[in-house]
């Protein structure tokens, strides 16, 4: 027994996944693969024989697979069924994923960590959309290897021309895709043709039978033993003498003695040792989970990436990525969701869709929001920097996932395609630091964010601020939320304003950003102030020369936010001024003071005059 178990440990392992329209008989096939593979168990067998005595059918092999009750009762998949079976070639991971559009999600998520794909065709209807879309899907998902099997050749009398026409069919929409020619295979799943031995009915086919392809075929072609990408998961120290750093290796080999750079900081360090739980290596390979220690002291959390120095990670909060959309609710234009890549979770900026994909024509076409099933193309800006690299060079690298924050539901699975721009702050070894900037301009850098109701004078107050800071010596520089940025671009370049030793003063108000978590937590807790300056509703409308207030109130769809709005809330204020019939260098002199006591800056030597 224990040589039995080791036998099987040492099989190579395939992942593949069956897609196809519904009623192509995925389910069934992977029924037929189990038996014929002596892959179920006598009360599996006998629980079919008997549902086949009552109904008076076939075995249904299906059912196997089809687990769910839903499932049952609509004789289709609706959610990815894993199964697991073995042969004395290799062992074996089926995902049997839904063929209905409405289930295009949950087809994705079955390929993701697929060595192959199995896109079934049914061959009365030919080759039809759905089979299009997951032959797509499989593409886009980098899938090494694709099948095609063409089903239920029983029902056209093991007709070659009509396998034929569906290979040429097939072949043209595959040429679009750009990827490796696939196997074409006919089989009856029912009947058991071309699935594990070579069918009789079909002497005019020459090709493996569906099983032997797969026994065959090559594993780990999509695995990556090249770069060294190891993102650290855990920091472990079990007393006071070790400190090491536990994750899995997602591509690359590492070894003891090699030198690593650590992103984010590009700091160079030496692996000192490999330890497991079975002891020691000399050396670690993807996929294996390791403890990896440094020599020094080095400054390593969770989220931060091991690489080798000469082919480092791409670093950059800037990504273009395509995602298929997973959630009811639509993406959210500008919205703020949290990213997961690899160990590090962020919160990321939906900047831009930059297309869409018809998925069923394999082109591209304009849109601005994507809704459940849709695959599009979108510009997103993060808050932490990323260390990644293009999907179609490293599946683990280049791969996320979205996460609404309200729900905590995944709403999406991205895969990147290449860095955005490159943010002028990120990383870079600059000639003077942000501490002697600050000596030199001999005053404390923070952002100043100057917030309340639309027509509350906040850009003439902030204006009035930036003068006053100068007479007194300061420099400071006014940020406008109302010209073409969103709250993150803003509160970016603002950062950039704190780290070149200047005030950053942003005008903002309470119906464009009631929320200012998101930029509080790119610019930093300690370099932050926010003023609330307070004015009634009936006194803002009667100063606004905007038609901002006609406006909203005639936006009935807007209803939840108008009354949020008329509540005039800032909970993380630190400092309400009341602005409602009081000059604005009154104003000023208050915040002046404020900014005085909370220490941001020192106390004048003169009185500030409007």
């Amino acid at each position: 027994m224990t040589s039995l178990i080791a036998q099987k440990e040492e099989q190579e392992l395939l992942r593949f996944s069956t897609a196809g329209s519904v009623d192509d008989g995925k389910s069934t096939l992977i029924g037929r693969l189990l038996y014929d593979a002596k892959g179920l168990l006598e009360d599996q067998i006998s629980a079919l024989e008997a549902k086949a005595k009552v109904d008076g059918n076939q075995l249904d092999w299906a059912l196997l697979t089809d687990g769910l009750k839903a499932e049952r009762e609509q004789g289709i998949t609706i959610d990815v069924a894993y199964r697991f079976f073995a042969t004395p070639k290799r062992k074996f991971i089926i995902a049997d994923t839904p063929g209905h559009e409405q289930y295009t999600r949950n087809m994705a998520t079955g390929a993701s960590t697929a060595d192959l794909a199995i896109v079934l065709i049914d061959a009365r209807h030919g080759v039809r959309t759905q089979s299009k879309r997951h032959a797509f899907i499989a593409a886009l998902l980098g899938t090494p290897r694709l099948v095609v099997a063409v089903n239920k050749m029983d029902l056209v009398d093991y007709d070659v021309a009509v396998f034929e026409q569906i290979r040429a069919d097939f072949d043209v929409f595959v040429d679009q895709l750009g990827i490796h020619p696939p196997q074409y295979v006919p089989i009856s799943a029912l009947l058991g043709d071309n699935v594990v031995t070579q069918s009789e009915n079909m002497p005019w086919y020459e090709g493996p039978s569906l099983l032997h392809f797969l026994e065959t075929t090559p594993v780990g072609v999509g695995r990556n033993l090249k770069e060294l990408r190891f993102p650290v998961q855990y920091v472990s120290r079990p007393n006071q003498n070790f400190r090491g750093y536990s994750g899995q290796l997602l591509s690359g080999v590492v070894r003891k003695g090699d030198e690593v750079l650590i992103h984010p900081g590009n700091e160079r360090a030496t692996v000192s040792s490999i330890v497991t739980y079975d002891g020691e290596l000399d050396e670690a390979f993807a996929p294996m989970s390791v403890t990896v220690t440094l020599n020094g002291e080095r400054d390593i959390s969770r989220g931060d990436m091991l690489v080798a120095p000469d082919q480092p990670a791409t670093v950059s909060r800037d990504v273009e990525a395509v995602v298929v959309w997973m959630d009811h609710t639509p993406l959210q234009l500008n919205g703020t969701y949290i990213l997961k890549h690899t160990s590090r979770k962020t919160r990321v900026v939906v900047e831009a869709v930059q297309y869409k994909v018809d998925v069923d024509e394999a082109e591209q076409v304009a849109g601005d929001q994507l809704v459940l099933n849709e695959i599009g193309s979108l510009k997103l800006t993060t808050m932490q920097p990323l260390f990644f690299d293009a999907y179609q060079d490293n599946r683990k690298t280049g791969s996320f996932i979205l996460i609404d924050e309200q729900t905590n539901l995944t709403v999406a699975a991205g895969m990147i395609l290449k860095a955005g721009h490159v943010h002028a702050g990120d990383h870079q070894t600059r000639a003077l630091s942000s501490g002697e900037r600050a000596l030199h301009f001999n005053q404390q850098p923070f952002t100043l964010w100057v917030t309340g109701r639309v027509g509350a004078k906040q850009l003439e107050i902030a204006q009035a601020l930036e003068r006053a800071l100068f007479e007194r010596g300061g420099f400071a520089y006014t940020l406008d939320s109302s010209e073409p940025r969103n709250l993150f671009r803003l509160a970016e370049d603002a950062a950039l304003l704190n780290k070149a030793g200047l005030v950053a003063i942003v005008v903002d108000d309470l119906w464009q950003n009631p929320s200012r978590e998101a930029a509080r937590s790119v610019i930093g807790g300690d370099a932050w102030f926010v003023v609330h300056v307070d004015a009634g509703l009936g006194w803002v409308e009667a100063n606004d020369q905007s038609g901002f207030y006609n406006h909203v109130r005639g936006q009935n769809k807007q209803l939840d936010r108008w009354q949020q709005y008329q509540r005039n809330q800032v909970v993380d204020a630190d400092y309400t001024v009341q602005v409602e019939q009081i000059e604005t260098g009154v104003v000023v002199d208050r915040i002046l003071t404020a900014l005085e006591e909370a220490g941001r800056i020192s106390p004048a030597q003169a009185e500030y005059q409007i």
